[in-house]
């Protein structure tokens, strides 16, 4: 089977390392020569709640040579039109591209590829590109995890095969109800990495600071009630029912709530959101596929989202240099609570 990653930053380049390391042969592709030249000559260095240096196989796009029969794809959704259309006469007859992007990615690249050729896989982990050729993993190894689901058209002799490949790094959970596990995963990334990106710090920084926790929860309630307006079933997340723990309509529940999320969040504190990650480099981040999504489903289906909203508009400014990324940001909630 040939496999490759596409995109492989932060996340990939665990994974092509666990993959690698397990002996599944797999290419890491991406368009930072430096990061690309640095693991040819160093490895794949991972380090943070684990520690290993991996030989991999690093490739620039151009250098890809098809047929696959199975591409992740960890790029920015940002790109996804022209990056799909390259990879689609890269793949095998039935070849598949399995997306383990934010949001809900899954529909566009049907479009281009065909649902045949369409799987899509939510993250449960987070890591770091702390230097070309070095990630951090800021999950704790036992609480690393995909959920992977399919579109209509893949074969069960294909899913098996790809959870057999994401199994080289972790446990990988099916998701009949895939929609459902992205949205769990959508109203994590909206809350978590979008108010860390607006505060300019971790998780942590998000679930466990008393001026900002208020805002989270907020969030993560506008999340599900625009999820429920739509029919959404939210996937439980590790085992765990978020909108049982999380969603309230008294008092009581809602302090229960803000108590539990620093409990809940322990394990991945310390994750560095990308989109946060990505405005430290100059680069545009995906904030309109994360927290844009929910507001444009908000307005569909006429739930309000006001936090949301909020998210957008601070982080495209502190995007255009008008605010710094500072915890002094969270001001501009207060007139929502």
């Amino acid at each position: 089977m040939k496999c490759a990653i596409y995109g492989a930053g932060s996340l990939g380049t665990v994974l092509g390392a666990y993959m690698t390391r397990r002996g599944t042969p797999v290419e890491l592709v991406n368009r930072n020569r430096a990061h690309v030249e640095a693991l040819r000559a160093g490895g794949a260095r991972i380090r943070g709640t684990v520690e290993m240096t991996v030989p991999v196989r690093a490739l620039l796009p151009e250098e890809m040579e098809g047929p696959y029969d199975v591409i992740i794809l960890l790029t920015k959704q940002l790109h996804n039109r022209e990056v799909v259309t390259f990879l689609k006469p890269l793949l095998a007859p039935d070849g598949v591209i399995v997306t383990l992007q934010n949001g809900i990615p899954e529909p566009g690249i049907a479009e281009i590829v065909g649902q045949e050729h369409t799987m899509g896989c939510v993250v449960e982990w987070g890591a770091t590109l702390s230097a070309p050729g070095e990630c951090v993993l800021t999950s704790a190894p036992t609480k690393l995890s995909f959920h992977m689901g399919r579109m209509q058209g893949i074969s069960d002799e294909k899913f098996c095969q790809v959870k057999s490949l994401l199994e080289q790094m972790c446990p990988v959970y099916t998701e009949d109800n895939l929609i459902g596990a992205r949205w769990t995963k959508l109203l994590i990334n909206a809350t978590f990495s979008g108010l860390g990106t607006v505060v300019g710090g971790l998780f942590g920084n998000v679930s466990e600071d008393r001026d900002v926790r208020p805002v989270a929860l907020r969030c993560m309630k506008e999340c599900m009630d625009v999820g429920f307006a739509a029919g959404v079933h939210f996937a439980p997340v590790q085992g765990k029912d978020i909108t049982r723990l999380f969603y309230y309509k008294n008092g009581l529940k809602k302090a229960f709530a803000l108590a539990l999320i620093p409990y809940a969040m322990k394990e991945h504190r310390d994750i560095e959101p990308s989109m946060l990650q990505d405005l430290k480099k100059g680069k545009p981040c995906e904030v309109e596929a994360i927290n844009g999504v929910v507001c444009e489903w908000g307005r569909k289906y006429g739930v309000p989202t006001p936090v949301n909203d909020r998210i957008v508009e601070v982080i495209n400014r502190e995007q255009a240099g008008e605010l710094k990324l500072e915890k002094s940001n969270i001001q501009f909630f207060s007139d929502l609570l």
